[in-house]
């Protein structure tokens, strides 16, 4: 489903290249729920936009689902993005002057659905925000613009979800919710998940977790301790 070699990052800062990410390389099969973990600044958050299309690498090829990442043009990445994945972000990245109920139909508008909104009604009453269809994200706690963004993301059933850090500005029930949310998304769509997470706990939420150390894989290991 996922195939990432000898994948590197390099960035200039203040005139000194930096490698955020060094010869990354590693395969997740579909349906497969995977945590990326490691301390803040170790490449996390760089590799999973890698992965969603987000940004091009200095080195490497990425291949999800059959489709070739890496070599796309600017087009076919946001065609790619917008059939193949779905993207949660930690600080939910919501349109201010959209409702909750606008911000879930809006991709599928995008796309052309015909019946959009009617789709968004089912989506936010499935993560549990029927009644708070009208109103604007300033008006949802933290928790409620998260599962808003939750929503929006497995809108178009993406084959692959990618969270980045979705707990990172909730308190710990909250964020708990949300975790649980994710993994009965994962298991009602079959979508490969990838949960990006600094929490070990969290992590040992995952089947499999890849930890990366100042932005090379250090670790990669499944739930009963066994190596892929």
């Amino acid at each position: 489903m996922i195939s990432v070699r000898g994948l590197g990052m390099r960035l200039v800062s203040g005139g000194r290249p930096i490698d955020v990410l060094s010869e990354v390389s590693f395969e997740i099969p579909a349906r497969e729920f995977v945590a990326i973990a490691g301390a803040s600044g170790s490449g996390k958050s760089t590799l999973l936009g890698l992965i969603a299309g987000l940004d091009r690498p200095t080195a490497g090829h990425i291949t999800v689902a059959g489709v070739p990442v890496t070599e796309l043009s600017e087009d076919a990445l946001a065609a790619f993005r917008r059939d193949t994945i779905g993207y949660v972000f930690q600080s939910f990245h919501l349109i201010p002057t959209l409702t909750a109920l606008d911000n879930v139909a809006l991709p599928l508008e995008l796309a052309g659905e015909a019946d959009a909104f009617a789709r968004a009604r089912v989506l936010l009453a499935d993560v549990g925000l029927a009644e708070r269809a009208e109103h604007y994200p300033v008006q949802l706690s933290g928790g409620e613009q998260q599962r808003v963004a939750v929503a929006r993301a497995v809108a178009r059933r993406p084959a692959v979800l990618l969270a980045d850090e979705p707990t990172g500005n909730l308190d710990s029930a909250t964020g708990k919710q949300i975790v649980d949310l994710l993994l009965g998304l994962h298991r009602l769509l079959g979508c490969t998940l990838i949960l990006v997470t600094h929490d070990p706990a969290l992590a040992a939420h995952a089947e499999r977790t890849i930890t990366l150390r100042d932005g090379r894989v250090v670790g990669d290991e499944r739930a009963n301790g066994a190596h892929p």
